[in-house]
């Protein structure tokens, strides 16, 4: 139970933050209509989620083709999810997650800010792509393990929506600062998913613990 669900929901629950991309997203769009930032946040999930299931059917057999194995995979993607979870700890805003500021400035300008930012970085950004390889990849060839995965994935997609559809709300409800408590909460915990993913890594080829 623990294993299918709720350390894949845990991961991509705080990889992906939806309580911290819905301010952002209400400020990419304020002024805009409200049946257009629905339309947005619908085509923005929808895209995510596509980028997403591809990255965790493919992945894995993507890494094989190149000749990168799974372990080398947690280990390097444990540490750009540790650099994450550093950024959210300390409340920086990073490309892993976020448009930069060039990026952001960019992003004022449209009209519609679906497919960028929202659905790439926001929602299926680096850090979401990276853990869902690494949730899918001792799954593969277990139908029922996949399926609870991507079942979870859509749970979360389905939150995120939620939450972008009332994001102005919320963005006036938590504040700045209620944003910033939930996101160095999420931090500390995704330090030690990624440290976990880590040692998975290091302990295939070294004998840790013995």
């Amino acid at each position: 139970m623990e294993a299918l669900f709720i350390h894949p929901f845990v991961t991509l629950f705080v990889v992906i933050d939806p309580i911290g991309t819905a301010p952002l997203f209400a400020s990419l769009t304020h002024g805009a209509a409200a049946g257009q930032r629905r339309a947005m946040a619908l085509r923005g999930t929808l895209l995510a989620g596509i980028i997403l299931v591809a990255f965790a059917v493919l992945g894995e057999p993507l890494l094989r083709t190149l000749g990168v194995g799974l372990p080398a995979f947690r280990v390097g993607g444990g540490i750009l999810l540790l650099l994450l979870s550093i950024d959210m700890v300390f409340a920086r805003k990073s490309g892993g997650s976020n448009p930069t500021e060039v990026e952001q400035k960019e992003a004022m300008r449209r009209e519609d800010v679906s497919v960028f930012p929202l659905a790439f970085p926001l929602i299926a950004g680096p850090g979401a792509m990276t853990s869902v390889v690494l949730l899918a990849g001792p799954g593969l060839d277990d139908p029922s393990r996949l399926g609870a995965l991507l079942g979870v994935l859509v749970l979360v997609l389905a939150i995120a929506l939620a939450l972008l559809l009332v994001a102005g709300r919320l963005a006036a409800l938590l504040g700045v600062t209620g944003v910033n408590v939930i996101g160095r909460i999420f931090g500390v915990i995704l330090a030690a998913l990624a440290s976990q993913f880590i040692l998975d890594g290091l302990g295939a080829h070294l004998p840790l613990g013995s």
